[in-house]
């Protein structure tokens, strides 16, 4: 089965793998004329089959697709089909599916995915978001004041600030060397992002794992510089927990970062990173590791 995409402004050459269309001779002259026509037939040679859909790389902004270098994985080719595979998690305001990006016929074009899909404003709880979003800047002086209101507009404006929110973290992390998964693209409410794995499956929540007293002394190292590096950037978490780590063999990867707090406009967020302190301690301390929140918050603040 060949597949391939809707026509492009600038036709490709025929002879390109990727070319979008078929080169037909049409002509209303016989075979013996000086002058014979070629057109380019525009139509699609076959649809994407049931839970697929063309590649949607080319169609986003430059700004829009992840930081360069890129990962060798990235697959950023026009020809390339996306695959639903199924749901790897759900969440109150995002659900995480998997989604395979691939050019069909070349097994060295592919790559599994995290869709994280933000669900509508009818189907989100925000009952928290006026507390992180405090202090962040709204482009839009009339969505600022909507959202202050908590007009219709306004809560529509909320719920798409999340997954924008969250994708300017994932880039400004990755550049400045913060373990999080490389953000592929967004695309409206939809953020593609590494699949981080282990031994090829999706890596576990830090939560649901046991790990020797060496490893664990390692994450929390890991964890540390981590932390740091964020209030190094004026923000904490927010929402830190062992819940929102992963556990990639014996690298430690922070993921769900839409409601990152600004440490200085936020008149709470010096509050918030100390919570997420007591949240990680406590997790690591009920592990049998000796650590101190304390200690750990005021390591933090010379990063500042």
């Amino acid at each position: 089965m060949q597949l391939t995409r809707p026509a492009c402004p600038a036709p490709l050459s025929p002879s390109s793998p990727e070319a979008p269309t078929t080169l037909r001779r049409t002509s209303s002259t016989s075979a013996d004329d000086l002058d014979p026509a070629f057109t380019f037939d525009f139509r699609p040679l076959e649809d994407p089959g049931e839970r697929q859909r063309f590649s949607t790389w080319l169609e986003v902004e430059a700004g829009c697709r992840g930081p360069e270098p890129r990962p060798g994985w990235v697959v950023a080719s026009r020809a390339a089909v996306d695959t639903e595979l199924g749901v790897l998690k759900t969440g109150k305001e995002a659900d995480v599916h998997l989604l395979e990006r691939a050019v069909p016929g070349d097994p060295h074009q592919s790559v599994v995915m995290a869709a994280k899909r933000y669900r509508g404003e009818d189907h989100r709880s925000f009952h928290r978001s006026s507390a992180y979003t405090e202090g962040r800047r709204t482009r839009s002086t009339r969505d600022a004041r909507a959202v202050a209101r908590r007009s219709t507009h306004g809560r529509a404006v909320a719920a798409g600030q999340w997954a924008w929110a969250e994708w300017e973290a994932l880039r400004r992390f990755w550049i400045a060397g913060v373990p999080v998964p490389y953000p592929v693209q967004i695309d409206g409410a939809e953020i593609l992002m590494e699949l981080v794995t282990v031994d090829g499956q999706p890596a576990p929540r830090l939560a649901r794992t046991r790990p020797s007293r060496a490893v664990l002394s390692g994450y929390w190292e890991q964890l540390r510089d981590a932390m740091a590096e964020l209030v190094r950037h004026g923000v904490a978490h927010g929402d830190l927990s062992a819940y929102n780590l992963l556990a990639a063999g014996d690298r430690l990867v922070v993921i769900d970062l839409p409601q990152t707090v600004d440490i200085v406009a936020n008149p709470a967020g010096l509050d918030f990173l100390m919570r997420d302190c007591h949240t990680v301690a406590a997790w690591f301390a009920s592990r049998g590791l000796d650590v101190d929140e304390h200690e750990l918050f005021a390591d933090l603040l010379t990063a500042l």
